[in-house]
């Protein structure tokens, strides 16, 4: 899905109305839910807090902050993708200070087309996002499942004195003979036995 279709979430952290200006019109070309706009560090923490956004552009300095600890902090938060827009001749210290945290930096003044562009990686970088989380979910409904198994194994071994791998086919037997997961059994066995 490509990010005209996606419809992104966008946080634009700017005092600087041409930018917010520019910003707005890509945005809206570009498919992504209507930005929100806040002038300050402390405005953009508070709308972190609301709720998470996918895309949050930061153009420093702020009235309140830089804003380069606040990108740092967004970046590693979750799965936000952070643009942090800075002077020019700040841009190689900076580039250098956030690199490590995940976080886009561009120097100013900049190109519409290089900013659309910049929103284009970020969608790439977002979409690679998304695949880590799902694995990660899928990783621990897993380990969960492991668990629970584990846990009704050791139950069967204690109750009914079984060994563990005769408690282990018990709970495999069951799962497909009633065509229900492994995990559905084990919690029933918990359920059972606790």
């Amino acid at each position: 899905m490509s990010l005209k279709e996606r419809g992104y979430t966008v946080l634009v952290v700017s005092a600087a109305e041409k930018l917010n200006t520019a910003l707005s019109g890509l945005l809206q070309d570009s498919r992504c839910q209507p930005a929100r706009i806040v002038k300050t560090v402390s405005a953009g923490k508070r709308a972190l807090n609301e709720r998470s956004y996918d895309f949050v552009v930061v153009n420093s300095p702020l009235p309140d902050d830089t804003g380069v600890r606040f990108a740092i902090d967004t970046a590693g938060s979750g799965s936000t993708v952070v643009l942090l827009l800075v002077r020019e001749e700040l841009y190689s210290d900076t580039y250098e200070r956030v690199l490590e945290y995940g976080v886009y930096t561009a120097s100013k003044p900049i190109s519409i087309p290089m900013l659309t562009a910049a929103l284009d990686w970020m969608g790439i970088t977002r979409e690679r996002l998304r695949k880590m989380e799902k694995k990660t979910l899928s990783i621990e409904d897993k380990m969960e499942e492991i668990r629970l198994v584990n846990r009704a194994k050791w139950l069967l071994i204690s109750e009914l004195r079984m060994e563990e791998p005769q408690a282990h086919r018990y709970i495999e037997k069951q799962a497909m003979d009633r065509c229900i997961s492994r995990q559905k059994v084990a919690e029933e066995i918990i359920k059972t036995y606790s």
